[in-house]
């Protein structure tokens, strides 16, 4: 049966809405849930109707105290604030919740979920694309003016080594140079990567995470753990392969390296209904999570941490996680972030479907891991 064959009469039309909303008895049995509060609890319709609303969610007295209130006056109920911890995540919603009895009898309530957070992403989305595209002018204008002389510096150092044949002892500073310069160059090449030329082809996205956890493991093959959490039933996505293994490996080796090596990283994976990314409306997004845990990232450093040559650690070079920003806008996604010490998640959205291919991606095969 699909989630349409699960809507009682009357209620198609509260699919199309982006509050999440659920339909309840005085019993506490739930009889309907729309896509957006699918999302939102992470389950999918058929799994919501096995329970009761108060199973949903960890004891919540100012929930059980709204659905009495609003059965016993036969009226709406509204908390401004309230959170609630779901079974699925530790972490709390903090929605705004009305509850509504929806027949004469009242025996049928409606429940409102409106995310309190939600306007703050929309508003901190808009913030960072603006800043992406300054960033990305900024960046492609430094990357050309910083290249152009270093092809010449290594140059002269290349003719002084020779002209200092018979002083061995000094050839170690023209290494040093041509080797600096080498760097630069290839940091120069990293700033200027987001503007090449992009191949999308249809990706299962769990090959990209196989294939970043083989490389970290390969690197780190004592005392790092990788868990697979993947939802094999995703279908594919149209995108650039290597960009998203970029993407996916910048994140994980920062985390870690955060943990020095020792700790546990999760890749998990989820289907989002009715997501808004880069200013469109998506049917089905893939909500990608990378999840490890670390010592969280520093304070300083959180509000601005997607900014080119901003890192935490002195060996970094503060660009993995900008170009990651970069390769996830090009393909019409979002990516945040959630830190406290002992937990930080790296949270990717992606549109199942990609305008510029003018096409859309049929099922994708595989086993879950």
């Amino acid at each position: 049966m699909t989630g349409s064959d699960l809507t009682p009469p009357g209620f198609a039309g509260l699919e199309l809405l982006d509050t999440p909303v659920l339909i309840v008895r005085r019993n506490g049995e739930l009889i309907f849930a729309n896509p957006a509060c699918e999302n939102l609890l992470g389950q999918g319709l058929r799994e919501l109707l096995r329970h009761r609303v108060a199973d949903l969610f960890l004891p919540s007295e100012p929930l059980n105290q709204a659905l009495a209130t609003a059965f016993a006056h036969n009226a709406s109920y509204i908390e401004h604030d309230l959170a609630l911890v779901t079974a699925q995540s530790a972490q709390p919603l903090h929605v705004a919740l009305s509850v509504t009895p929806i027949d004469a009898g009242a025996n049928q309530a409606l429940i409102e979920l409106r995310p309190l957070d939600q306007q703050l992403r929309i508003v901190n989305e808009e913030r960072r694309l603006l800043q992406h595209q300054a960033n990305r002018e900024l960046i492609r204008n430094l990357a050309h003016e910083i290249k152009n002389p270093l092809g010449g510096i290594r140059g002269a150092a290349q003719l002084l080594e020779h002209e200092l044949q018979d002083r061995p002892e000094l050839k170690e500073y023209t290494e040093v140079i041509k080797e600096e310069a080498l760097r630069l160059q290839s940091l120069v090449d990293r700033m200027l990567a987001p503007h090449r030329r992009h191949v999308f082809t249809e990706v299962n996205i769990h090959e990209v995470l196989e294939r970043v956890r083989s490389i970290a493991l390969a690197e780190y093959p004592q005392g790092l753990l990788i868990q697979r959490d993947y939802d094999v039933s995703l279908p594919a996505l149209v995108a650039d392969k290597e960009q998203l293994i970029q993407v996916v490996l910048n994140i994980v080796k920062n985390a870690i390296q955060a943990m020095k090596g020792h700790g546990k990283v999760i890749l998990r994976t989820r289907v989002a209904r009715q997501t808004t990314l880069a200013r469109k409306r998506h049917n089905l997004a893939l909500k990608l999570q990378i999840i490890d845990n670390g010592p969280g990232i520093p304070e300083d450093i959180r509000d601005h941490l997607f900014y080119p040559l901003v890192t935490g650690r002195a060996e970094g070079t503060g660009l993995g996680l900008t170009l990651a920003q970069a390769y996830v806008h090009q393909h019409g996604g979002s990516i945040e972030f959630e830190s406290q010490p002992g937990q930080t998640c790296f949270t990717v959205m992606l549109p199942f479907t990609q305008e510029q291919t003018h096409a859309t991606a049929p099922g994708a095969q595989g086993e879950e891991r």
